[in-house]
């Protein structure tokens, strides 16, 4: 095997944090955070293949000051209620309250048949429970309830994020009070950082499965899970399974280097897709790995175990 055949294969370059919807129109919908993390851009194709060369449009650009006007991290597309919407995570170009990395989360609506026309309409900050470091919003829609899962910074915990749940009044409210489903512990959570971030959800065999990233942003990044009884009450931490060892991590082999911040998607036979960043080599500088463009967008199907849980590779 040479060493071309060896190596994992991006999809779209110099994309972190990818999401890929598949909706019913036929069209796959690709959104990512671009390397200069100052816009929103969403691109759309009728196969996942073709997102790579799919046309780019900007949907929204950050502010010049004030909220919203640095660091736009990791933005996810999702229909609900008939209408899209963006959830990203965004700070301050300067310091007035937390600083350039203290992100809040913040909502935007289109009520467009094709998310890439129509007007996309600030719905302001998602409110969490506490006005600390938040960021990685997606949703779970579950026996006809939304929910809102997150990663925050809890004050009184050590470490940078921990994941939460909370059931969502409307696409941009939170109702009730959240729940902590899991914070970092194991020791493959906490190497560099003690993260969990960029959940990511799925409904198979049974189970609600949140898929999460855990420690620093360099090859020691990876993705562990956690999952509840597809029946069991999803506001009760005691509900939830936490695995002992991450479901994937770096493949030195495949030149695949701290992947995660994954999505889900199917292709066109019904097969379900890991979609996740990497990059392709082991050494970056961990202060300024956030500042390095290549975290790729890879793709790679998937199946499932004996325990209906899933089985990840690289490729």
């Amino acid at each position: 095997m040479n060493e071309s055949e060896k190596k994992a294969t991006p999809l779209i370059l110099q994309r972190a944090d990818p999401w890929i919807h598949k909706h019913s129109d036929g069209f796959y919908y690709f959104i990512a955070s671009v390397p200069e993390f100052d816009r929103i851009e969403l691109r759309r194709a009728e196969s996942i293949e073709a997102l790579d060369a799919a046309e780019t449009k900007v949907l929204w650009t950050k502010r010049e000051s004030g909220p919203m006007s640095a660091n736009i991290w990791a933005p996810e597309i999702h229909y609900l209620e008939g209408k899209w919407y963006i959830y990203f995570a965004a700070t301050w170009s300067a310091e007035p309250i937390g600083g350039i990395f203290d992100h809040r989360i913040y909502v935007l609506e289109n009520e467009s048949a094709n998310p890439m026309e129509g007007e996309w309409v600030e719905k302001g900050q998602l409110k969490t429970h506490a006005e600390t470091f938040c960021l990685d919003a997606t949703t779970l829609t579950h026996k006809g309830r939304t929910y809102l899962v997150w990663a925050q910074k809890d004050m009184e915990i050590e470490g940078n994020s921990n994941l939460y749940i909370c059931p969502m009044a409307n696409p941009w409210t939170l109702e009730g009070e959240p729940v902590m489903l899991t914070k970092p512990e194991l020791d493959w959570e906490i190497i560099g950082f003690k993260v969990n971030e960029g959940p990511a959800c799925i409904v198979r065999n049974g189970k609600v499965i949140i898929v999460y990233s855990a420690s620093a942003t360099d090859y020691n990044y990876c993705m562990g899970l956690i999952w509840a009884d597809a029946d069991a009450d999803l506001m009760d931490p005691a509900s939830w399974t936490k695995s002992e060892k991450p479901c994937m991590t770096t493949n030195a082999d495949l030149e695949v280097y701290g992947p995660g911040h994954n999505s889900f998607t199917t292709d066109k036979d019904g097969k379900d897709i890991l979609v996740y960043h990497a990059r392709p080599y082991r050494d970056v500088d961990l202060d300024k790995a956030l500042s390095d463009p290549n975290r790729h967008c890879y793709v790679a199907p998937f199946d499932w175990d004996d325990n209906g849980l899933p089985h990840f590779r690289h490729k």
